[in-house]
């Protein structure tokens, strides 16, 4: 199975995004009606108390056999850590939306297909972080795609039921790991946008503030005047820092980025202000620093599939990358990464592997940095 996964991840994100990729070919009245979830958010029951505590509400967390966060590309030296050893630390990671029924605003929890595709997501997309010493990647009642789709109360009724779920796993985290273990917050599109809310509502401002070591909430807009100053931690003016944000979204030349762009700045920021359509955070991945640029070969690996799509490989120096002045990261002309960009050349769904051999030693360099400040 580990050798089909690039098969399968890219076929499934391909539908995940199918939704959104409809913004450029309908009018947005027809988009609703074609995707949206019929009928109205219904309020479900909070999880039980001990939910968390069973292994089955986790994809990832140790002990779990063939844990999908654990994969790793089959390139030699792929899972080598440049520097020396890495201090344990713990991941928290939320993967992205693998629910695309009509017919809940919210995934059942026993959605065995929506369940299939996060595994598989998680494989693509949370394997970067396996030099953690412990990662954890809960099943929650993630937002169906529609939700993404509208601003209607019904949505943020369902992105506020998600985030429940999430802030209950994130408190059975904490509970299972070592009270001075040092903590990476992760997640990608939806588990991104969740990963902010856990910052700005749970951790900002509290004493928990100062176990996080990074937080990488990629592949969902920050406003960095309306939304970073919220989460409590800077962005990452440095590769040499700590205790901040890496976050980027991906996109080819020519750049249009207004389907993205739409419910982001329809949606309120986290001071209640409007967003607009600039100032969005970039820390370029090669360089590990905000607004940053590197050609190429900087780029110590890209996730290609083959031509098959069976398996893949870490390719170097197959893109560069630079944040323009929306604060879109630009990666030139359109790579051959296969036939799922989205419209406007958004290679959202690439976000992670584009830039997978930089993102893994970035993780990396970052935690030998925490390991060596003052706690």
């Amino acid at each position: 199975m580990a050798r089909k996964f690039l098969y399968f991840i890219v076929v499934c994100v391909l539908l995940v995004f199918a939704a959104l990729a409809a913004l450029r070919l309908w009018p947005a009245a027809l988009t609703r009606i074609a995707f949206a979830p019929t009928g109205h958010f219904q309020a479900q029951a909070a999880l039980s108390a001990n939910a968390y505590r069973d292994p089955a509400m986790w994809y990832s967390r140790p002990g779990i056999a063939n844990d999908p966060a654990r994969w790793q590309p089959s390139a030699p030296g792929a899972t080598a850590a440049p520097g020396g050893d890495v201090p344990p630390f713990a991941v928290f990671f939320v993967h992205p939306t693998s629910y695309l029924d009509r017919g809940q605003w919210n995934a059942p929890l026993d959605d065995a297909t929506a369940q299939f595709r996060a595994r598989l997501f998680i494989k693509g997309l949370a394997s970067p972080f396996d030099q953690a010493s412990e990662i954890w990647a809960p099943r929650y009642r993630q937002a169906a795609i529609g939700a993404f789709l509208s601003n209607s109360p019904d949505a943020q009724a369902a992105l506020d039921l998600a985030y429940r779920d999430v802030s209950q796993a994130f408190d059975a985290f904490l509970a299972q790991i070592g009270p001075n273990t040092p903590i990476v917050l992760a997640g990608h599109s939806q588990g991104a946008l969740l990963i902010d809310e856990l910052l700005r509502k749970r951790i900002a401002g509290t004493p928990l503030q100062a176990r996080i070591a990074m937080a990488y909430p990629i592949g969902w807009p920050i406003s960095v005047q309306h939304d970073l100053p919220a989460l409590g931690l800077p962005a990452c003016a440095s590769a040499d820092q700590a205790g901040c944000i890496v976050t980027w979204s991906s996109f080819a030349e020519p750049a249009d980025p207004g389907m993205m762009l739409e419910r982001y700045q329809h949606s309120p920021a986290f001071d209640k202000q409007p967003r607009g359509n600039n100032g969005v955070l970039c820390v370029n991945p090669l360089t590990g620093t905000v607004n940053g640029a590197a050609p190429a070969s900087a780029n110590l690996g890209t996730l290609v599939p083959s031509a098959d799509l069976s398996t893949g490989a870490l390719v170097p120096g197959v893109v560069g990358a630079h944040c323009g002045p929306r604060g879109l990261l630009l990666i030139g002309n359109p790579p051959a990464m296969g036939p799922y960009v989205l419209p406007g050349n958004n290679y959202h769904v690439y976000d992670i592997p584009l830039f997978w051999g930089n993102l893994h030693a970035d993780v990396a360099r970052r935690m030998r940095i925490w390991a060596t400040r003052p706690h």
